[in-house]
């Protein structure tokens, strides 16, 4: 049983990192080429997806649609988590995009991984070993080359990209570790679903989900569909059902497949010029993520306070 959940943790991640990057292609597409504005691409996927999540919840006798909100503390948790993890981590990876490309935004946003081993070894007050000080290391270096092409001169992506780029890698951080204890007492579908739905409607002030925008064809549907459906409904929950079932850091590792995803489909498809420089400060950022996943597994990372699974799934 332990083995299955393990694999199925690790399809659910892997899964969900391709799909990111998918959507994250289509994003730049609708961006650059449809004319659509972020805040009306987040606020709708985030609305939709969690309405669809929370019907799905409440159609499941065994879960308690409400139980959540009768923990004030739990309560607290998910509408920081809405809107510091789950919007912040869309809209931040969105306006990267629109500021740069779906290859940049999406390695820059893999520096979140280091930012989890710095914060998880800070609250287990210890120092970084030689391999976590080594992928330190290394993610500072890819995000050098990716972002200047190797010449302290100047950069090559505009400085809004840079911003939103490594904003939505702390925005990562945190989504990816906040709601752990909340996922331990609830099942995922309720604290996503009540998530987007928080996120949604707060984010509506400002943008209203009505005010649609954009050049409207075949592709903007298409590609619209998608980014709301597999790149936020399915991919949001399996990604955290997997940080459930095998941790943190190890779906980060996995997550690795999104960057690497999002730059193929970037240069192939959208034509984005990826250079020697780019190619080697991406490897140098997926490749820190396989150093701390070693960590992980050998128990190196721990969050201190997190509650044990109250059940079996």
């Amino acid at each position: 049983m332990k083995n299955n959940k393990q694999l199925t943790g690790y399809i659910y991640a892997l899964s969900a990192a391709i799909l990111w990057g998918v959507s994250g292609n289509f994003g730049q597409f609708l961006f650059q080429q449809r004319a659509m504005s972020i805040e009306w691409l987040v606020v709708i996927r985030l609305l939709v997806s969690g309405v669809i999540l929370l019907a799905l919840s409440a159609s499941q006798k065994k879960n308690d649609f409400w139980l959540i909100w009768k923990n004030k503390q739990d309560s607290i948790q998910l509408i920081l988590f809405a809107f510091l993890g789950i919007v912040a981590v869309q809209y931040t990876y969105f306006a990267a995009i629109k500021h740069s490309n779906a290859a940049t935004a999406t390695v820059l946003q893999y520096v979140g991984p280091v930012l989890i081993a710095v914060y998880l070894a800070i609250l287990n007050r210890t120092l970084p070993n030689f391999k976590q000080s080594l992928a330190i290391f290394l993610a500072i270096t890819g995000t050098f080359l990716l972002v200047t092409h190797g010449s302290v001169e100047s950069l090559s992506i505009s400085s809004e990209g840079l911003f939103w780029g490594l904003l939505s890698a702390v925005a990562l951080a945190y989504y990816t570790v906040k709601p752990v204890n909340l996922l331990h007492k609830y099942p995922a579908v309720l604290v996503i679903g009540w998530g987007m739905i928080v996120g949604g409607i707060g984010f509506s002030f400002v943008h209203a989900p009505w005010k649609v925008s954009g050049e409207w064809d075949g592709y903007t549907w298409a590609f619209t569909l998608f980014i709301i459906f597999l790149g936020s409904l399915i991919s949001f929950y399996i990604y955290l059902s997997a940080v459930k079932m095998i941790g943190a850091q190890t779906t980060s590792l996995l997550a690795s497949a999104e960057p690497l995803s999002a730059t193929v489909m970037a240069v192939f498809w959208l034509n984005v010029p990826f250079g020697l420089m780019d190619w080697i400060g991406t490897i140098c950022i997926v490749f820190t993520i396989l150093l701390l996943a070693k960590g992980e597994r050998k128990g190196h990372w721990k969050i201190p306070g997190a509650r044990k699974p109250a059940r079996k799934s």
